[in-house]
């Protein structure tokens, strides 16, 4: 039987926690206060339409976090550190082989409790995902009750950055109610977040009531009504006349037209990269790859289309990690670039972040001039996904927060750019390339860890497989009444229990 008393001081411990792990816009109140006035209803407008009815095992799964609905064990705090979610502890056992996790008091949104079972069902449910969510690029977890308050989750072979790995939206609780016969998740009212998702209209919008049994305390807004507006001046116009209260991914064109009050820098690690076929077309070739790479002046890109929120690339890692300019390693080995000689191929980007294609049509510059006969092709995410992981493309622009994965720094290497890696836009298949990242994955302290990262690193970027264009700041709209929203470095985190107007 678990103790009331460790459930009361679990909860007036933790619960500022939930609003205090990032900036926030304005003044934010403890999420454990709920003595204040109901908040009203907040608006949200979304770049990203949802491609998979809200599965929490592809992208889908990070509208649920962002929106406060679905959680882990474990969270990312703003330092990048794993920090307590559904679970208040944790421990290392058999040299990190397998860790016990041991849960708080907490509530599904169907009235439920979280047990040991539960979550050892639904992190099974998550490893045994085809395709499998990217946070396992490369894992084989298994997960099992350990009486009726812990969890063991195993990996086969050591993995020192597991708490981390729990921490990504696909690994995600939620009841048994929530899980189909076909493997299939449905995360309406089955989570155990302070928002609970009651509807959804197709790709265009979703509502959400607040959850009052919530463990971190009663939030502040009494729901949520979200909107997936793919248009980015469609986004900032919505902000600009009182229609929504939150809009993520603002237009850098569009900024100075918007209150200065209502605008939110986020210093992030997300990168904009061209990523090359590996696989088939001409940048099969590594010479060819190597003339579109020689062929791209990414200071443009950051002075003209980006303005002041963009720096030109130094690498897959950017500023953000701080410990990585220093250890960063030249890479060797790469090929001679190609004469192009009227080389066709097909390059494609998105339009739910505005700039791509304006970055897409720059490179499509740049590189006929070098020699390469180059054709667009520009869609919404939701109808582009599954053509580029399929090599459909020979080329694809891309913007990705690099620790949004995982939180370690070595898992993104995994999943972009090794043979089996889930999300592997280049179609990279390189035995060097695997060797490097697997070494990096095995090593537990953080130095050589980091050492081990960037010499992966290194090792990715001598094959010329991507070309690392420029690093990001995200904007945010946010509205002048409203406090508390999450300015999460992660982009794992929008509304929390303390968001409010």
């Amino acid at each position: 039987m678990r103790s009331p008393r460790r459930r009361l001081l679990a909860g007036l411990l933790l619960a500022p926690l939930l609003s205090g792990c990032f900036s926030s816009s304005g003044d934010d109140t403890s999420s454990s206060d709920s003595s204040g006035s109901d908040g009203g209803r907040l608006r949200v407008a979304l770049a990203f339409t949802p491609t998979q009815n809200f599965s929490p095992y592809g992208q889908d799964a990070f509208h649920l976090s962002r929106l406060g609905v679905a959680e882990g064990l474990t969270r990312l705090d703003a330092n990048g550190t794993a920090v307590p979610a559904l679970a208040e502890s944790w421990s290392a056992e058999k040299s990190g082989r397998s860790w016990l996790f041991t849960l708080r008091d907490a509530k599904f949104q169907d009235g439920g409790t979280v047990t040991a079972q539960a979550v050892a069902t639904a992190l099974t449910h998550a490893a045994d995902a085809d395709p499998a969510p990217a946070a396992l690029s490369g894992v084989k977890l298994t997960a099992e009750a350990a009486g009726e308050e812990q969890v063991r989750v195993s990996t086969g072979v050591a993995d020192p950055t597991l708490p981390l790995r729990l921490s990504n939206p696909s690994l995600a609780v939620f009841s048994p109610k929530a899980y189909g016969k076909k493997g299939t998740a449905n995360p309406v009212g089955t989570a155990t977040g302070p928002f609970e998702l009651t509807r959804i209209t197709g790709d265009t919008a979703a509502t959400l009531d607040r959850f009052d049994d919530y463990w971190g305390g009663r939030a502040q807004a009494s729901g949520i009504d979200a909107t997936f507006i793919a248009d980015g001046t469609a986004r900032a116009n919505a902000l600009r006349t009182g229609e929504t209260d939150i809009a993520e991914a603002l237009p850098v064109a569009q900024i100075a037209s918007l209150d200065k009050a209502t605008v939110h820098e986020t210093n992030t690690a997300r990168n904009t990269s061209l990523h090359l076929n590996t696989r088939s077309g001409p940048f099969a070739d590594p010479k060819m790859r190597a003339a579109a790479r020689e062929a791209i002046d990414t200071a443009v890109i950051a002075k003209d289309l980006y303005e002041s929120y963009a720096e030109p690339a130094q690498g897959i890692y950017g500023p953000a990690l701080t410990w990585a300019s220093g250890k960063r390693i030249g890479p060797a080995g790469r090929a001679q670039a190609a004469d192009p000689d009227g080389t066709s191929l097909t390059l494609a980007t998105y339009s739910n972040r505005p700039e791509l294609p304006e970055v897409a049509q720059v490179l499509q510059q740049q590189l006929q001039k070098a020699g390469f006969k180059v054709k667009l092709e520009v869609r919404d995410y939701s109808r582009l996904e599954s053509d580029a992981l399929a090599g459909k493309f020979d080329a694809f622009v891309l913007s990705r927060n690099m620790m949004l994965d995982t939180g370690a720094p070595v898992s993104v290497l995994t999943s972009d750019f090794t043979c089996d890696g889930t999300y592997n836009l280049s179609l990279l298949c390189d035995k060097k390339v695997d060797a490097a990242v697997a070494k990096a994955r095995t090593i537990s302290e953080t130095g050589a860890r980091q050492d081990a990262t960037m010499a992966a690193e290194a090792t990715v970027l001598g094959t010329d497989a991507v070309v690392p264009l420029v690093h990001l700041k995200v904007v945010t709209g946010i509205g002048t009444s409203v406090r508390g929203t999450l300015l999460d470095p992660y982009e794992r985190a929008l509304v929390g229990t303390g968001t409010r107007r």
